[in-house]
């Protein structure tokens, strides 16, 4: 039996994780697997699938997630479960680096809860591993109370947060008496589940089986034909909707929960290690999304949000009434009067949104208006803006290290009050910024608050098209942190995306930044088509661009992506990348 190393690594808020990391018997560093545990338990309890996994050539290594087993935190608590999923890409980056593994030689072997978080991570951050094996998928628990969550959703929001104690009995979870006897007296195992990871739980699953095309990833599912804790039709329907080209499906009939601790889970092991195998012996399947404008999942979306309603559908009926009170009562709302006169896309609009500041006539028009900022799209759209200052800072705080200068250029800024208020909380100066817009609106507007916040010595702000390449290329001084924030998803077409990102390849030095954002998914995305008008005129019709084919853009361009942060709807995403 090979024997474990124990270590900690630092996730991205500083938290010190406990992992066990076993070297291959032949001390390669070529290739590894990384093990993500079922909810409730440990890194322990997968241990012994480093060495039935028959997989001697391979490094692995297992963490105990936050709140379980020798990790810290309130037991089976996180501050929320996106933190969970930044904590899985975190650990198999730490994997990677630490160990001296290319990530593109990482398989990733998940379970139950441990499943969900990676399909999650597969979905938002799009990464480049070699294959992923998910065992039971927790993709719909089973509550065996009726009216169980929406009961928990309204004691949470009377009581706040509190925790649920795990009914399910070891008996239940596996066949094999070794495992039941060691799952019942394992002082490490977690039982309790905070109510809003539970609830969370549901939430995120939901999101990632509907939009299972996303994931392109070579992907092998095992379904336990007898689970006594999991719902087997949204594993069937996430298989069915998955977008990778790789991809196979195998139910083990008779096998409880713990698929990879089942009695006969030889049965499993064979399958994920045959899987494994294949995968290594190829080259790393790769998925060309450049051309997704054009067919493809969010083009068929688009397509369809284009299309009108029939005239007496219920639903067309719903949105006509929505956009006649929005258009009448409305108005009473400051914010969706604005929206209603610059566009909901607007760069007034976002500063608006940004400013977060409930105004209307009258009583009721303020409570519209607050009403109208907390919709969850806006709510999204100010987390971006706080990702956006983390990451803005993180570059600057690099170039100041590496004694370059600090030439920071916004090419589609609105307002630019984001953008400025960022730079203003970092400890390190720009040398200089350059705001750029399309709008003349917009330049006015954000050269008066370049005014307001005394910037005239060092920022300006110019009219200008995102999307011309030779005025971008043409900068001077010639940027090194290039921002694009909220452009990209305003337009479908990846040919006029990536000539703006080539524009910027030639304006943006060898090893200075690009920050660029997305929208992988919208939970109100026809919702927006059918009732918010765009800048442009018209509807707001937007084509989702999964994360994988904006990271695709940005590498096309000669940009490679360091890092990412999303929020817990996992809406906007916003990446940092360094020019190569």
């Amino acid at each position: 039996m090979r024997t474990p190393q124990e270590h900690h690594f630092t996730t991205h808020d500083g938290t010190a994780l406990f992992y066990r990391f076993w070297p291959a018997e032949n001390g390669s560093t070529d290739r590894a697997l990384v093990l993500f545990h079922r909810g409730h338990e440990h890194s322990g309890r997968v241990a012994h699938l480093v060495d039935e996994l028959n997989l001697p050539e391979f490094a692995m290594a297992a963490w105990d997630a936050r709140g379980h087993g020798r990790s810290p935190g309130p037991r089976g608590d996180s501050p929320s479960l996106a933190t969970s999923v930044k904590d899985v890409d975190t650990f198999v980056k730490h994997v990677a680096s630490a160990h001296g593994i290319p990530l593109a030689n990482i398989a990733v072997v998940a379970q139950s809860v441990g499943a969900v978080l990676v399909a999650a991570w597969a979905h938002d951050y799009a990464p480049r591993v070699r294959c992923l094996v998910l065992a039971s998928p927790a993709f719909e628990v089973k509550l065996y109370v009726p009216f169980a969550r929406p009961g928990l959703r309204l004691m949470r929001k009377l009581r706040g947060n509190f925790t649920v104690n795990s009914y399910v009995k070891a008996k239940f979870l596996t066949h094999d008496p070794e495992r039941i006897a060691s799952y019942e007296r394992d002082p490490l195992i977690t039982r309790p589940i905070a109510s809003h990871i539970l609830l969370s739980l549901y939430e995120t699953a939901e999101r990632v089986v509907a939009d299972a095309q996303a994931i392109t990833l070579p992907t092998q599912l095992l379904i336990s034909g007898a689970d006594w804790v999991v719902h087997r039709a949204p594993q069937e329907r996430f298989f069915a909707r998955l977008g990778a080209p790789i991809k196979e499906r195998h139910v083990l009939p008779g096998f409880y929960h713990d698929t990879l601790g089942e009695k006969e889970r030889h049965l499993a092991l064979d399958k994920a290690r045959g899987f494994i195998l294949r995968m290594a012996a190829q080259a790393p399947a790769a998925v060309s999304l450049l051309e997704a404008h054009r067919s493809g999942a969010t083009r068929a979306e688009q397509l369809a949000l284009e299309r009108p309603l029939p005239a007496l559908a219920p639903k067309a009926i719903g949105y006509a009434l929505l956009r006649a009170s929005m258009a009448t009562l409305g108005r009473l709302s400051n914010g969706i009067r604005l929206g209603l006169e610059t566009g909901f896309d607007s760069g007034s609009t976002l500063d608006y949104v940004y400013r977060n500041r409930a105004q209307g006539r009258f009583g009721l028009g303020r409570l519209f208006d607050r009403n109208y900022l907390d919709s969850i799209g806006w709510r999204g759209i100010r987390v971006r803006k706080t990702h956006i200052e983390q990451l803005i800072a993180r570059a600057m705080e690099a170039l100041h290290a590496a004694g370059r200068p600090i030439h920071v250029l916004d090419i589609a800024a609105g307002h630019g009050r984001y953008v400025l208020e960022a730079l203003g909380h970092c400890s390190v100066k720009p040398d200089s910024i350059l705001l750029r817009d399309y709008s003349e609106r917009n330049v006015r507007e954000g050269s008066a608050l370049i005014r307001d916040m005394r910037l005239e010595a060092i920022a300006r702000f110019e009219r200008g098209d995102a999307f011309d390449a030779a005025s971008l290329a043409a900068i001077t001084p010639r940027p090194t942190l290039a921002i694009i924030s909220g452009l990209y998803e305003l337009f479908p077409d990846n040919e006029l995306v990536g000539r703006s990102l080539a524009g910027l390849a030639r304006a943006v030095a060898t090893g200075g930044y690009l920050l660029y954002t997305g929208q992988p998914w919208h939970p109100q995305l026809e919702l927006i088509a059918r009732t918010l008008t765009s800048h442009r005129g018209g509807a707001w019709v937007m084509r989702r661009r999964t994360q994988a084919e904006m990271d695709q853009l940005v590498e096309a361009a000669g940009f490679r992506k360091l890092d990412q942060l999303i929020d817990e709807w996992g809406i906007f995403s916003v990446c940092l990348a360094e020019r190569v």
